[in-house]
C-alpha cells in the first residue's frame, strides 16, 4: 500500500464553491453555525454542523443528526452542487492569509501508516470525540473532514505543488475571514505517479490538526475490515482524507495563557516568586515574546518581560524544553498550584489570532489576573516530539490559517 494515493473527490460543482465551502465543524459553536449558515442553503455547514436544522437544544450527538447530515448531503448531491470527479486524482490547495502562503496537495493517506505510526501523531484523543467522527463518517459513508498534515523537506514535490498551482484555480473562494481558499485538480497520470512516490520515499507524515479525525478513520477501517470477508487492503476505507503541506510553509501562532487568580499571592508576592526562576523586567509596551525561554507577562495595567534561566532547559526532552513545558513546569505548577492544565477550571487559553488586546482584555476587565503571551512553538519541535512517540502538552499549537469544510471529501466506495 502507498503512503498516499490519489481518490475521486466530492467537490463543488463549477461556480458553486463559495456557497458550499466552510469553517471546519470544530471551530464554530451550534449557534455561531446556524447564524453562519443562515440564509445558505448549500453552506457545508449543514452536513458538518447538522444539528442546526434541528429544534435548538438538540443533543448534537442524537442519531437524528447524523441522519440529518446524511439527508442533508443526498440532498447537495440531488441537486448538483456536488460532483464527484469520474477518475482519481491529487489536488493542490493553496490558502493564503494576508503575506502568508502555503501550497499542500490532497491526498487519502494510508490507514496502515497511520496504525504503525508513520503518519505520527503529537496528541492523545478523548473517546467521545472518536465516537462523534465515526458516526460522522458512517452516517456519510464519506470523510467530510481533512486532517492536516506535514511532510518533511522534499524540493521535488514543493516544485510539483508549484508547477500544479500556477494556472487558473478549479476552485477559488475568499472566506468571511479574508482567508483565500484555491484548489487546482491534478489529473495528469505521470503527475499523479511521480507524487505517490515521492511520498512513498519519505519516512514519515506528521499530523498537525485532526487527531480525532485520523483516529476515526482507524476505527472506521477496522470495522469494515472485519466486516468484509473479501478485504484486500484497496477498499477507499484504508485511506482517510487529508491535506499535506511542506513542514516549512505551515504556520503555528503562539497559544497563550490566561490565569483567574495569583493562587493567593499580591502581585508584588507572585513576581518574587516568578523571580526565582525567570528573570523579570517590566515593560513600557505589550510583550510579544521574539525567541524561545522569553515570555510575556500581563498583570492589570502593566506588562513584564520573562526570561526562563537557561540552566532549566533541558537539551535532551524534546517535550520538556518546550516553551509551554517550561511555563508549566517552572511557574504555573509550582507556584500557581495548576498542575493538570487539561482539567483545573483556573487556568484558560488564547488562541494567538486573537492577538494581546485579546490577554490585555480578559485581566483589565477582572476576569482573570494575569496572563501568560509565548513564544510559538515550531514545527521541527512538534516533529521531534512525534518522532520520539512523545506527546505534546496541551493547548500547545495554534494552527492558522484553517482548512475549509467542503472543498474536497473522500467517499468511502
Amino acid at each position: 500500500m502507498s503512503l498516499i494515493r490519489p481518490f475521486a473527490g466530492l467537490r463543488p460543482a463549477p461556480s458553486r464553491a463559495a456557497e458550499i465551502a466552510a469553517p471546519p465543524y470544530d471551530v464554530l459553536s451550534t449557534d455561531e453555525a446556524r447564524v453562519r449558515a443562515a440564509g445558505k442553503p448549500w453552506s457545508f455547514l449543514h452536513i458538518s454542523k447538522p444539528e442546526i436544522d434541528l429544534p435548538p437544544g438538540t443533543d448534537p450527538y442524537a442519531a437524528e443528526v447524523y441522519a440529518k447530515a446524511a439527508e442533508n448531503l443526498h440532498k447537495m448531491l440531488a441537486a448538483g452542487v456536488l460532483a464527484r470527479d469520474d477518475a482519481p486524482c491529487y489536488y493542490a490547495y493553496r490558502l493564503i492569509m494576508g503575506d502568508h502562503s502555503q501550497t499542500g496537495l490532497v491526498a487519502a493517506a494510508s490507514v496502515a501508516d497511520y496504525n504503525t505510526n508513520r503518519i505520527r501523531k503529537h496528541e492523545f484523543t478523548r473517546p467521545d470525540k472518536e465516537d462523534d467522527r465515526v458516526r460522522q463518517i458512517d452516517a456519510l459513508n464519506a470523510q467530510t473532514g481533512p486532517v492536516l498534515l506535514a511532510y518533511p523537506a522534499a524540493p521535488q514535490v514543493d516544485e510539483i505543488l508549484s508547477n500544479a498551482s500556477s494556472g487558473t484555480p478549479d476552485a477559488d473562494v475568499t472566506a468571511e475571514d479574508g482567508i483565500r481558499h484555491s484548489i487546482w485538480v491534478i489529473r495528469d497520470a505521470a503527475v499523479l505517479a511521480q507524487l505517490t512516490t515521492a511520498f512513498d520515499a519519505m519516512h514519515a507524515l506528521y499530523i498537525a490538526d485532526g487527531h480525532h479525525r485520523s483516529a476515526a478513520a482507524s476505527r472506521v477501517a477496522a470495522a469494515r475490515q472485519t466486516a468484509n470477508p473479501a478485504h484486500s487492503g484497496d477498499e477507499s476505507y484504508n485511506y482517510f482524507l487529508s491535506v499535506i503541506f511542506p513542514h516549512h510553509q505551515m504556520k503555528i501562532m503562539d497559544y497563550n495563557r490566561v490565569m483567574c487568580d495569583l493562587n493567593g499571592m499580591n502581585a508584588a508576592q507572585f513576581l518574587m516568586r516568578v523571580g526565582e526562576n525567570f528573570s523579570v523586567k517590566a515593560s513600557a509596551t505589550p510583550v510579544k515574546p521574539g525567541q524561545p525561554g522569553e515570555f510575556g507577562l500581563y498583570l492589570p495595567g502593566q506588562w513584564f518581560r520573562l526570561q526562563i534561566r537557561s540552566d532549566l532547559i533541558p537539551t535532551l526532552d524534546p517535550v520538556a524544553r518546550l516553551d509551554v513545558s517550561l511555563l508549566q513546569n517552572h511557574l504555573i505548577a509550582p507556584i500557581l498550584g495548576i498542575n493538570d492544565p487539561r482539567r483545573d477550571k483556573r487556568i484558560d487559553f488564547v488562541g494567538g489570532i486573537r492577538g494581546l488586546p485579546e490577554l490585555e482584555k480578559r485581566v483589565n476587565s477582572g476576569e482573570m489576573a494575569a496572563a501568560f503571551a509565548l513564544f510559538a512553538t515550531r514545527m521541527e519541535d512538534l516533529m521531534a516530539v512525534a518522532d520520539a512517540n512523545e506527546v505534546m502538552p496541551p493547548k500547545s499549537t495554534w494552527f492558522e490559517p484553517k482548512l475549509a469544510d467542503g472543498l474536497v471529501s473522500h467517499v468511502l466506495d
